[in-house]
């Protein structure tokens, strides 16, 4: 009697598939269809990251002391960016402004020197406007200016800086310019030209600001702190430093 080898057969059009068959290709796909779904939902969600920190809201730390006492080394903050104004990414053009910068303003803007650096400073000038400082005292067309948010360091320390005479010079009223030798409590008086601002750090004697580098283009003003969402003093001293250091009193405040 022979032995009769046993086949495999293809299932015929119309024949019913095994069960395990059918379950296993029902997995793949769904495992399919559940990686497309995460995909997609990855790049919605970057994509509504991308414009909406580049057009309303951007995180922000305070790396130096230049606004100390208004803003502290280690403010985390969000930044309003359609304040002013949201640049749009790509094709580079502004949305309208809310308003434009007004006095005493803090603002970020991208810094006139280095190209990618965020600063933050206070809005002291507006187009028009005739500044001078006289023994550190800050002078709008004429007149003391007073400034509760301001911290003056010592005044027996007022040292002549060459660059600032480079580009005040320009801008000088009401002076001999042949004589002219600013310092950093004594200069001025100069007009602000259209569509600039003066800006200067609350820390008026450790602030690199328009008293240095001149005056801030309206197109580099990016936005203003909108509140700050945490704080951490790394110099602290006090045990268990991720709690202790949290400047818990700071979170959630608005800089003014």
């Amino acid at each position: 009697m022979k032995q009769q080898k046993s086949q495999r057969t293809q299932p015929q059009e119309g024949q019913e598939k095994k069960p395990e068959q059918v379950e296993e290709r029902s997995a793949r796909r769904t495992a399919s269809q559940s990686a497309k779904d995460w995909i997609k939902s990855i790049v919605i969600a970057l994509v509504i990251w991308f414009f909406l920190r580049a057009l309303l809201v951007e995180a922000f730390r305070i790396p130096s002391g230049s606004m100390e006492n208004t803003l502290l080394v280690g403010d985390f903050l969000f930044v309003n960016k359609a304040l002013y104004g949201a640049e749009i990414p790509i094709v580079h053009k502004r949305l309208p402004a809310f308003r434009e910068p007004q006095r005493f303003d803090i603002v970020i803007f991208e810094s006139p020197e280095e190209a990618g650096v965020n600063v933050v400073k206070r809005v002291v000038g507006l187009p028009g406007d005739t500044l001078s400082m006289v023994g550190g005292v800050l002078h709008l067309n004429g007149d003391a200016v007073s400034e509760p948010h301001a911290r003056q360091g010592d005044h027996a320390s007022d040292p002549e800086d060459p660059r600032m005479r480079d580009w005040q010079v320009r801008y000088l009223v009401e002076r001999d310019r042949r004589t002219y030798r600013p310092s950093l409590k004594n200069w001025g008086p100069i007009a602000v030209p259209a569509d600039s601002f003066f800006v200067m750090g609350d820390n008026r004697d450790n602030s690199y600001d328009s008293r240095y580098w001149g005056f801030l283009g309206r197109d580099r003003i990016a936005g203003r702190p909108l509140i700050i969402y945490y704080s951490f003093d790394r110099n602290g001293l006090m045990p268990l430093p991720f709690i202790t250091n949290i400047r818990w009193s700071r979170i959630f405040s608005t800089p003014r």
